[in-house]
């Protein structure tokens, strides 16, 4: 691999001039990690002729407790950074303004698009993967192993470019009904979170390669089990077009007013429209039009809703290292205390793999129409986020490196592992039944 330019020197110089936070520490490196922009599998429409016009700004505000970060979030900042007693965020300006007028504390704001416009993009590194090189690597995986393995779409994007699934099930092939308890582990729903669709995507050939271990290939031989790595295909190309970073979380829908894109963990039909997902067009966590108005969020739903024997679920994101497990929506814990149990077990014993820290999502702060709530809400799915690493943005943030990729790689196979035993009844991880699988999670070395 060739040698990586720097990508955030002026990135890093903005966070240190503009926050409270405490100075970067010897682990930043704020390198990009992704080639620059391939062709797609098939004509795939353009972005936007006129590109978004970057009028956000990075803010730091004071928020000591879940209830502070929810008007944070309510006001349609999305919060990325936990300090003590602050958060740091993207901001367009009305949501700004509408933290100015809830009475919170703004301790720093300043504007990126200047600073956005000068981050070039390594077009080298080859460690991470575009939409292009994503289906070659499926397509890939999926020849090594014709025997289990089926690569299908489950739909396209607002763009067109197909969302492609890689089933591994020894007894059905594409979206053919199965009678083996069902996983499924998606990524990539935000745009600028490329770390999500390495994981999947690797974790997958790990699965197909270690077919030679008896205990993995028990497990294949008894489940059903789907990955979608690369959900926001449209808004992954778009975030890195140019041979630069753009910072996008959304998709990339015209919202018709200058502004571009719906925040699609805020367009799930459960409790779509609460607090913590905005309204406003500008803003980051724009919810969209209505539950489920998104082509990738109807692809999800039209999936799911496909297969009765689907039992667990996980989405990954990036960043922060925690566990999350509904509710989002809402403060109050999931009543059924059965599930509740199984919860915070399999939640627990996911942490102690990784060393992220585990918790319902309001936790942090309430957050309505995401995937979790939704197939928890709808369909008893049980259903976690991963916010995998770095732990601030600090340490590289959305783009941390070339490093950060083995390193999630090697947290995340046993938790993947882990839930693929539990499909066949999640709800016995609360009464201490025994794994199928054979090692003992909670005594496994975290490498990180």
């Amino acid at each position: 691999m060739s040698e990586m330019t720097p990508l955030f020197p002026l990135l890093a110089a903005l966070f240190c001039a503009v926050s409270a936070f405490a100075a970067p520490d010897a682990h930043f490196d704020g390198r990009a990690g992704l080639p620059g922009p391939a062709a797609s599998d098939g004509p795939v429409p353009a972005s936007p002729a006129a590109a978004p016009v970057d009028g956000r700004y990075w803010v730091v505000i004071k928020a000591g407790d879940a209830k502070s970060r929810s008007a944070v979030a309510d006001a349609g900042v999305s919060i990325e950074e936990l300090r003590p007693g602050q958060i740091g965020g993207f901001a367009a300006p009305r949501a700004l303004a509408r933290v100015k007028a809830a009475g919170l504390e703004v301790v720093s704001a300043q504007l990126l698009e200047e600073k956005l416009r000068a981050l070039e993009f390594p077009a080298e590194d080859k460690d991470y993967h575009t939409y292009a090189q994503t289906v070659a690597q499926l397509k890939a995986l999926a020849a090594k192993a014709p025997d289990i393995a089926s690569l299908f779409s489950i739909g396209k994007t607002l763009q067109g470019r197909d969302i492609w699934a890689l089933r591994l099930c020894p007894d059905a092939k594409g979206a053919g009904p199965s009678k083996l308890p069902a996983a499924l582990f998606i990524g990539e729903h935000h745009a600028r979170e490329h770390l999500s669709n390495e994981v999947p995507l690797a974790l997958a050939g790990r699965l197909i390669d270690g077919r030679g271990d008896p205990e993995v290939a028990r497990l294949l031989a008894s489940r059903d089990v789907t990955i979608i790595p690369l959900l926001n295909g449209d808004g992954a190309e778009y975030d890195i077009e140019g041979d630069k970073y753009h910072m996008h979380r959304k998709n990339m829908r015209d919202n018709g007013d200058g502004s571009f894109g719906v925040d699609l963990n805020r367009n799930y039909g459960w409790g779509w429209g609460g607090p913590g997902a905005s309204g406003d067009t500008s803003d980051e966590t724009y919810r969209g039009p209505s539950a489920f108005s998104e082509p990738e969020t109807q692809a999800v739903k039209a999936f799911i809703e496909s297969k009765p024997n689907l039992h667990v679920l996980l989405t990954y994101h990036t960043f922060s290292e925690l566990v999350l497990y509904p509710w989002g929506g809402k403060e109050d814990p999931i009543d059924d205390a059965e599930a509740l149990k199984a919860y915070q077990a399999m939640a627990g014993e996911m942490s102690r793999m990784t060393g992220y820290t585990p918790e319902q999502s309001s936790q942090l702060y309430v957050a309505s129409g995401d995937l979790t709530d939704w197939s928890w809400g709808a369909h008893k799915i049980y259903s976690f986020t991963f916010e995998m690493m770095p732990k601030s943005m600090w340490d590289g943030g959305f783009y941390p490196g070339t490093a950060a990729i083995a390193q999630s790689i090697q947290l995340n196979w046993r938790p993947m592992l882990y839930l693929i035993d539990l499909a066949d009844d999640p709800a016995r991880a609360g009464r201490g039944a025994p794994l199928a699988f054979a090692f003992k999670p909670s005594t496994q070395e975290i490498t990180r």
